[in-house]
């Protein structure tokens, strides 16, 4: 089984300005918990015991949500507020929190690549915290763990239909489809104009991949932006059929936009008002 989630968390979040200026962008709430903590709980519900983060030196707040804070638990200890915390201290008890820092953002297999010395040997998940999903039944990643236990030398990267005006902001696969809502991946271009996508098929931020993506890394060459994007690693390994695509059940949340982001807060809102009724 897949113990190990990474969390690449480097970036600066300039979408957000002036907000992100001091606070990151992986710890804006959707109502009360931040974005980051979101992706850690999927990662947990799909059997993750252990969170690798890929930060920088202006993410020290993301460590500290992720630890004990005495001063505010003993001075909420014996009121009302006082289970607000217990979820997160619960993962806090239960889970081991590694970090690692990108010296340079040169994208986002560089910054998989940077999380090496974390992962180790193994096959590991990977989760951005600015895409959030929510499912009524099973998680994203759960769901995508199942098609790794019958698939356990593929990597896996979780699609959804976009409409196609939109591929140039994503990572576009096609392929030939093997079972229901599962692809054999024979393409994937990042960013790519809409005359030139192979299909609407979208990668969204969920990932499993197996231990010899970091080889593949360390020869792919920077390309759009003079970044090293993992589309381009991940599709050396597709050209030998070991890429797999899955068209996941739920909702995702692209919480990099504004627009998102609001969208996700009413919905999160929604949600908790209507389980306190």
């Amino acid at each position: 089984m897949i113990k190990k989630c990474l969390f690449p968390a480097a970036g600066y979040g300039t979408r957000f300005l002036p907000a992100t200026k001091s606070i990151p962008k992986e710890m804006l709430p959707l109502v009360t918990k931040p974005l980051i903590q979101y992706g850690v709980e999927e990662a947990i519900n799909a059997g993750c015991d252990t969170i690798a983060m890929v930060v920088s030196k202006y993410k020290k707040s993301i460590e500290d949500h992720f630890d004990n804070n005495t001063d505010i638990q003993s001075s909420i200890n014996g009121t009302s507020k006082e289970n607000l915390l217990n979820p997160l201290n619960n993962i806090i008890e239960n889970t081991t929190f590694s970090y690692t820092r990108q010296l340079e953002m040169k994208g986002l297999g560089h910054a998989i690549l940077t999380g090496q010395t974390l992962i180790g040997d193994e096959s590991f998940a990977v989760i951005l915290a600015d895409d959030v999903c929510h499912s009524q039944n099973d998680s994203v990643l759960s769901q995508m763990m199942s098609i790794h236990e019958k698939y356990p030398q593929h990597c896996i990267v979780a699609i959804e239909e976009i409409p196609l005006k939109n591929t140039n902001k994503y990572g576009v696969i096609s392929g030939e489809e093997i079972e229901n809502n599962l692809f054999r991946v024979d393409n994937m271009i990042e960013k790519p104009e809409p005359k030139d996508a192979p299909s609407n098929l979208a990668i969204i931020g969920r990932y499993i991949l197996t231990p010899d993506i970091f080889e593949v890394i360390k020869n792919t060459s920077p390309s759009k932006g003079g970044e090293i994007q993992i589309t381009d690693a991940l599709l050396t390994l597709a050209k030998k059929g070991k890429v797999l695509a899955y068209k996941f059940d739920g909702k995702r949340f692209d919480c990099g936009s504004i627009d998102g982001f609001i969208e996700a807060t009413n919905y999160f809102y929604e949600r908790e008002a209507r389980d306190e009724i």
